[in-house]
């Protein structure tokens, strides 16, 4: 299993919890240290690349030189992403979110599926979100590279299913998990341990599900979102 940003929350945790359970892991991101600190912690199971996903060409590099160290992929989770990310200005951090949550997504979730396609069997994993449901005032980019994560996976998925290609695509949809990215912000509720969402999350890759709520309780969440009125929306 190859976790493309682990050096926090959700991925860090994942990649803990997937090389307890015998898996041989690898994993990315920008902050080389704290994969260092992974691999001290995990020891010979766990392989590192540096990678930012910004940089298209290097990171098709490192996830291809990741592959060839580990002597192969039959699982891989998308789960770099940022949210409210500081910049310059406010159109830098829209644009940088667009960057990395819709342009770093496409281009690895490419090669993956080119790998997969020529492997004749694999796995893909998308960690997309329940603020991709609706328009949010407060986090429009966000929302919108949520919701474009999950159409794009929909549309491959579907793909699969017409050419009868063996790829599994699993779109995680979690609501509120503690971590950095969630540290200080007000007004969140059902907020997951992040432990306990990552147990989830396992479970459902090992299930091959199509989508997946972290919590499970999201799910009606998820349901009440598809069929409220446009003017309830509007007051999310």
């Amino acid at each position: 299993m190859i976790i493309i940003g682990a050096t926090s929350g959700i991925g860090a945790s994942l990649a803990r919890q997937a090389h307890d359970k015998g898996y041989e892991v690898g994993g990315t991101g920008r902050r080389v240290e704290r994969l260092e600190q992974l691999h001290q912690e995990l020891g010979k199971g766990f392989h590192f690349r540096e990678m930012d996903v910004v940089k298209q060409m290097d990171a098709s590099s490192s996830l291809h030189s990741l592959i060839e160290e580990m002597g192969g992929m039959d699982i891989i989770v998308l789960n770099s992403g940022i949210s409210n990310y500081p910049a310059s200005s406010f159109t830098a951090m829209e644009q940088e979110i667009i960057d990395v949550n819709v342009s770093g997504f496409v281009r690895l979730f490419g090669e993956a599926f080119h790998y997969f396609r020529q492997q004749g069997h694999g796995h893909i994993v998308g960690i997309s979100s329940i603020a991709g449901l609706f328009g949010s005032a407060k986090a429009a980019p966000y929302s919108a590279s949520k919701a474009f994560i999950s159409t794009y996976m929909q549309g491959y998925r579907n793909r699969c299913y017409h050419y009868k290609y063996d790829i599994t695509i699993t779109d995680v949809k979690p609501g509120f998990v503690e971590s950095e990215m969630t540290e200080g912000k007000k007004g969140m509720f059902w907020v997951a341990d992040t432990e306990k969402a990552v147990r989830q999350i396992l479970i459902d890759i090992e299930k091959k599900k199509k989508i997946s709520y972290i919590t499970r309780r999201w799910r009606f969440i998820a349901w009440l979102i598809k069929f409220s009125p446009n003017w309830l929306i509007e007051r999310i």
